[in-house]
Protein backbone atom coordinates (compact mmCIF):
# COMPACT_ATOMS: atom_id res chain seq x y z
CA UNK A 1 0.00 0.00 0.00
CA UNK A 2 1.59 3.12 -1.29
CA UNK A 3 1.26 6.41 0.52
CA UNK A 4 0.28 7.72 4.22
CA UNK A 5 -2.70 5.97 5.62
CA UNK A 6 -5.07 8.43 8.01
CA UNK A 7 -8.16 8.19 10.19
CA UNK A 8 -10.66 10.59 10.07
CA UNK A 9 -12.36 10.64 13.30
CA UNK A 10 -15.99 12.47 13.47
CA UNK A 11 -19.50 12.46 13.90
CA UNK A 12 -21.64 10.03 12.36
CA UNK A 13 -23.45 13.32 10.98
CA UNK A 14 -20.59 14.45 8.91
CA UNK A 15 -20.35 11.08 7.09
CA UNK A 16 -23.82 11.49 6.21
CA UNK A 17 -23.01 15.11 4.45
CA UNK A 18 -20.38 13.47 2.64
CA UNK A 19 -22.44 10.25 1.28
CA UNK A 20 -25.06 13.07 0.47
CA UNK A 21 -22.14 14.77 -1.66
CA UNK A 22 -21.64 11.14 -2.99
CA UNK A 23 -18.50 11.14 -0.93
CA UNK A 24 -16.52 13.09 -3.40
CA UNK A 25 -14.73 14.48 0.04
CA UNK A 26 -13.15 14.64 3.08
CA UNK A 27 -11.97 17.29 5.46
CA UNK A 28 -10.02 18.37 7.82
CA UNK A 29 -10.17 20.56 10.77
CA UNK A 30 -8.30 24.39 11.05
CA UNK A 31 -5.64 23.16 13.50
CA UNK A 32 -5.22 20.54 11.32
CA UNK A 33 -3.35 22.38 8.22
CA UNK A 34 -0.19 20.55 8.73
CA UNK A 35 -1.12 17.36 8.16
CA UNK A 36 -3.43 18.23 5.45
CA UNK A 37 -0.65 19.39 3.56
CA UNK A 38 0.88 15.79 4.04
CA UNK A 39 -2.06 14.15 2.02
CA UNK A 40 -1.53 13.43 -1.31
CA UNK A 41 -3.47 11.62 -4.21
CA UNK A 42 -3.25 7.91 -3.81
CA UNK A 43 -3.41 8.26 0.23
CA UNK A 44 -5.58 6.28 1.77
CA UNK A 45 -8.42 7.31 4.32
CA UNK A 46 -10.38 5.28 6.76
CA UNK A 47 -13.65 7.13 8.76
CA UNK A 48 -14.32 6.45 12.34
CA UNK A 49 -17.73 7.51 13.41
CA UNK A 50 -17.47 9.05 17.39
CA UNK A 51 -20.37 8.17 19.29
CA UNK A 52 -20.89 5.53 17.27
CA UNK A 53 -17.54 3.71 18.28
CA UNK A 54 -17.28 2.07 15.09
CA UNK A 55 -15.60 2.51 11.32
CA UNK A 56 -17.41 3.38 8.58
CA UNK A 57 -15.49 3.18 5.27
CA UNK A 58 -12.40 3.37 3.36
CA UNK A 59 -11.32 5.82 0.96
CA UNK A 60 -8.79 6.71 -1.77
CA UNK A 61 -7.42 10.82 -1.88
CA UNK A 62 -7.77 11.57 -5.78
CA UNK A 63 -6.44 15.50 -5.29
CA UNK A 64 -4.15 17.40 -3.16
CA UNK A 65 -5.82 19.02 -0.14
CA UNK A 66 -7.48 22.82 -0.75
CA UNK A 67 -9.08 25.55 2.10
CA UNK A 68 -12.77 26.00 1.58
CA UNK A 69 -15.14 28.07 4.55
CA UNK A 70 -18.29 26.73 2.36
CA UNK A 71 -20.27 25.11 4.77
CA UNK A 72 -20.34 21.22 4.28
CA UNK A 73 -18.94 20.06 7.47
CA UNK A 74 -19.15 20.82 11.19
CA UNK A 75 -18.21 20.48 14.63
CA UNK A 76 -20.86 20.31 17.07
CA UNK A 77 -18.36 21.68 20.09
CA UNK A 78 -16.49 24.86 18.11
CA UNK A 79 -18.46 24.87 14.66
CA UNK A 80 -15.57 25.00 12.96
CA UNK A 81 -16.10 24.01 8.97
CA UNK A 82 -13.39 21.99 8.73
CA UNK A 83 -11.44 23.94 5.82
CA UNK A 84 -8.86 21.47 4.77
CA UNK A 85 -10.37 19.60 2.00
CA UNK A 86 -9.35 16.44 -0.61
CA UNK A 87 -11.17 14.50 -2.87
CA UNK A 88 -11.55 10.75 -2.59
CA UNK A 89 -13.39 8.08 -4.20
CA UNK A 90 -14.74 5.63 -1.59
CA UNK A 91 -13.50 2.11 -1.67
CA UNK A 92 -15.29 0.41 0.79
CA UNK A 93 -18.67 2.54 2.75
CA UNK A 94 -21.27 0.66 5.42
CA UNK A 95 -24.51 1.85 4.88
CA UNK A 96 -25.90 3.94 8.24
CA UNK A 97 -26.30 1.78 11.26
CA UNK A 98 -24.43 -1.08 9.88
CA UNK A 99 -20.37 0.18 11.22
CA UNK A 100 -17.80 -1.77 12.15
CA UNK A 101 -17.64 -1.82 15.98
CA UNK A 102 -13.91 -0.48 16.51
CA UNK A 103 -14.01 -3.00 19.89
CA UNK A 104 -14.00 -5.71 17.40
CA UNK A 105 -10.97 -4.79 16.25
CA UNK A 106 -8.67 -4.05 18.75
CA UNK A 107 -6.76 -7.12 19.64
CA UNK A 108 -6.03 -7.21 16.03
CA UNK A 109 -4.78 -3.22 15.94
CA UNK A 110 -0.95 -2.32 16.66
CA UNK A 111 -1.74 1.93 17.30
CA UNK A 112 -4.42 1.28 20.04
CA UNK A 113 -2.28 -0.60 21.85
CA UNK A 114 -0.70 2.12 23.09
CA UNK A 115 -3.01 3.00 25.52
CA UNK A 116 -4.70 0.62 28.77
CA UNK A 117 -6.88 -1.98 27.38
CA UNK A 118 -9.87 -0.33 29.38
CA UNK A 119 -9.38 3.09 27.73
CA UNK A 120 -9.35 1.83 24.52
CA UNK A 121 -10.87 4.51 22.94
CA UNK A 122 -8.67 7.35 23.80
CA UNK A 123 -6.67 5.99 20.73
CA UNK A 124 -9.88 7.61 18.99
CA UNK A 125 -9.58 11.05 20.62
CA UNK A 126 -8.64 13.98 18.13
CA UNK A 127 -9.88 14.51 14.28
CA UNK A 128 -6.81 12.78 12.27
CA UNK A 129 -4.69 10.46 12.90
CA UNK A 130 -1.98 8.94 11.07
CA UNK A 131 -2.19 4.12 10.72
CA UNK A 132 0.44 2.20 9.67
CA UNK A 133 -0.45 -0.04 6.54
CA UNK A 134 -1.35 -3.05 8.53
CA UNK A 135 -3.20 -1.11 11.00
CA UNK A 136 -5.51 0.03 7.66
CA UNK A 137 -5.78 -3.16 5.93
CA UNK A 138 -7.14 -4.74 9.36
CA UNK A 139 -10.09 -2.19 9.12
CA UNK A 140 -11.10 -2.25 5.46
CA UNK A 141 -10.88 -6.05 5.76
CA UNK A 142 -13.09 -6.24 8.76
CA UNK A 143 -15.60 -3.70 6.16
CA UNK A 144 -15.63 -6.11 3.40
CA UNK A 145 -16.22 -8.80 5.41
CA UNK A 146 -18.88 -7.13 7.28
CA UNK A 147 -20.46 -6.33 4.12
CA UNK A 148 -20.23 -9.52 2.75
CA UNK A 149 -21.26 -11.28 5.88
CA UNK A 150 -24.26 -9.82 6.52
CA UNK A 151 -25.30 -8.87 2.45
CA UNK A 152 -25.64 -4.94 3.39
CA UNK A 153 -24.64 -3.76 0.53
CA UNK A 154 -21.44 -2.02 0.51
CA UNK A 155 -20.66 0.90 -1.98
CA UNK A 156 -17.20 -0.21 -3.19
CA UNK A 157 -15.07 1.42 -5.44
CA UNK A 158 -17.52 4.17 -6.65
CA UNK A 159 -20.40 1.53 -6.76
CA UNK A 160 -23.44 0.18 -5.37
Amino acid sequence: MAGTCWMLVSSPENFERARAMGFSILAMKGRHRRKAERVRPGDRVVYYAVGQKAFAGTFTVTSPFFESHEPLFESKKTGEDYPYRFAVRPDVVLPPGQFVPAESLLADLAFVRKWPAEHWHLAFQGNVHVLDAADFAVIEAALQRHAADTGVPALEGGRR
